[in-house]
C-alpha cells in the first residue's frame, strides 16, 4: 500500500496538473525566432524545475515522483499503478497500430498527434522498443515514421515496422535482419495461390469495376482498394462488388473444377458474417448445403478473404498476421521474455492482444470505435479502452506503470 499513500499523497499535495501543463508547454513549444517566446520559454522552464525540486525533496526516490507528476494525471497515475501492482512488470516494448488508433481522421486530420509523438520519443530515451504494426505497405509506414519520428530514431535500431498486417518486418539497423520477407516461409502451394490471384486481378478486372478500384502495392496480399473516398455510398457498392470478384479469383487459383467460384463463397460466408450479408444481399450465396471438397477446403483454411465495409477487400495468408510479424520484429529487435503494450482497433490487431494474453507478454489497449472483438478482449482483461484520437491517455498509464517499477 506503500506507493498507493505516495501516489495520494502527491496528487493531494502538489499541482500536478500545472506540472503537467508546464512539462508540455515545455516539450511541445515549436521552435521560434523570438526572444520573447524564448523567454517565456525559460521562465516556464524555470518554473517547471523548481516544482519537480519540490517533489524531489518531499518523497523517497522522489526524481521518480517528480516525472510521475509531470507526465500522467491523477487517473493516469493510479492505472499505472493497478497495473503494476497486477503484473509486478514494465513494459518492455510498444506495439501500435496506426490508423484510427495513433492517429484518427475524426479528430486529428489524420495525423498523429504531436504529443503522442513526443510521448514515443521518450519512451524510446528510456530503452523501450517501438514496433510499429499496420496494414499499410511498408514505403507508407517508412514515410510517416520518419516525418514523425525523425530519421534518427527509425534507424537507432530500436524501432520496427511490421507491415501489411505480417508480410513483412523492417527494422533498420540490423544487418541482414533488417528486412524479414514472412512470405517466403509459405509453402510452395499457398504462394501459387496467391501468385495466380494477383496475375489476374488487375487484367481480368470486371467492366463494372475497371476505373473503380485499384491494386494497392502490397509485396503478398491481394488488396482491392476504392477509387472513391472511402466510407461512401461509390465505395461500399465496389468494394462489395470487389469482394465478389475476389472470392471468384481465388475459387479458380485453387481448383480447375467449374463450381471453384461456388465453393470459395460458401466456404467464407459460413465463416465470416460480415461477407455472408453481402453474398446474401447480392443474391450470390450459394446454398448452406454446398458441400466443398476436402481438398480444396483444406488449401482455403490457408487464406484469408477480409472485408471492410466501403474500405477494402483482401486476402491474405492465414500464416501471415500482425501477431507472427510482432514475434518476428520482437526476435529482431532482442526483446527476451517481452512484456508488450499492444493498441489496436481491428480484427488483425485483435490475433496481437490474444498472442500477448495466451503468453502472459502484454497488455491491451483500443479506441472505443474499435472493432466489437477488440473491445471485448480489452474491457475483458485490464478495460484500457481511451477515446478516438487520445491515444496519449494509455501512453501516460503505461509511463507511469515503467517509473513506478523498482
Amino acid at each position: 500500500m506503500e506507493r498507493y499513500d505516495l501516489l495520494y499523497r502527491l496528487y493531494g499535495n502538489f499541482d500536478a496538473e500545472s506540472i503537467r501543463e508546464a512539462q508540455e508547454f515545455v516539450d511541445l513549444l515549436p521552435p521560434l525566432d523570438s526572444a520573447v517566446a524564448l523567454s517565456q520559454w525559460q521562465e516556464v522552464n524555470d518554473e517547471l524545475t523548481d516544482h519537480k525540486n519540490r517533489i524531489q525533496r518531499g518523497f523517497p526516490n522522489g526524481e521518480r515522483y517528480a516525472e510521475l507528476a509531470a507526465h500522467a494525471t491523477r487517473d493516469q497515475a493510479f492505472t499505472g499503478l493497478d497495473l503494476y501492482t497486477k503484473y509486478g512488470r514494465r513494459v518492455n516494448a510498444l506495439v501500435l497500430d496506426v490508423d484510427e488508433t495513433l492517429r484518427s481522421a475524426g479528430r486529428t486530420d489524420n495525423e498523429i498527434p504531436r504529443d503522442v509523438l513526443h510521448l514515443l520519443t521518450e519512451f524510446h530515451e528510456t530503452g523501450v522498443p517501438i514496433v510499429i504494426c499496420t496494414g499499410q505497405t511498408l514505403e507508407n509506414v517508412k514515410g510517416f515514421a520518419i516525418q514523425g519520428l525523425g530519421n534518427e530514431l527509425v534507424h537507432s535500431g530500436d524501432v520496427s515496422i511490421v507491415y501489411e498486417a505480417g508480410t513483412g518486418v523492417f527494422t533498420p539497423g540490423h544487418g541482414s535482419n533488417t528486412k524479414r520477407l514472412l512470405y517466403e516461409t509459405l509453402d510452395d502451394s499457398v504462394q501459387s495461390v496467391f501468385e495466380s490471384v494477383r496475375s489476374r486481378v488487375i487484367r481480368d478486372l470486371p467492366d463494372g469495376l475497371r476505373g473503380c478500384v485499384h491494386l494497392q502495392g502490397n509485396e503478398f496480399n491481394v488488396t482491392l482498394k476504392p477509387n472513391f473516398e472511402t466510407g461512401s455510398d461509390d465505395a461500399e457498392s465496389v468494394i462489395d462488388d470487389s469482394l465478389i470478384y475476389l472470392l471468384d479469383l481465388l475459387g479458380a487459383a485453387v481448383t480447375d473444377d467449374s463450381d471453384g467460384a461456388s465453393w470459395t463463397r460458401a466456404y467464407y460466408a459460413e465463416r465470416d458474417p460480415e461477407i455472408e450479408a453481402v453474398l446474401t444481399q447480392r443474391g450470390e450465396r450459394p446454398a448452406p448445403e454446398t458441400t466443398i471438397p476436402e481438398d480444396v477446403a483444406e488449401t482455403l483454411a490457408r487464406v484469408n478473404v477480409a472485408y471492410y465495409h466501403a474500405d477494402a477487400a483482401e486476402l491474405s495468408a492465414v500464416d501471415l498476421n500482425k501477431a507472427a510479424g510482432v514475434e518476428a520484429a520482437l526476435d529482431v529487435l532482442g526483446v527476451i521474455d517481452p512484456f508488450i503494450l499492444v493498441m489496436g482497433d481491428s480484427k488483425s490487431d485483435l490475433d496481437v492482444m490474444e498472442w500477448a494474453a495466451e503468453n502472459d507478454s502484454g497488455i491491451a489497449a483500443a479506441p472505443d470505435h474499435s472493432s466489437p472483438d477488440v473491445l471485448e478482449h480489452v474491457r475483458g482483461t485490464d478495460d484500457l479502452v481511451f477515446d478516438r484520437g487520445d491515444a496519449a491517455s494509455v501512453l501516460r498509464a503505461i509511463y507511469a506503470l515503467n517509473l513506478l517499477v523498482d
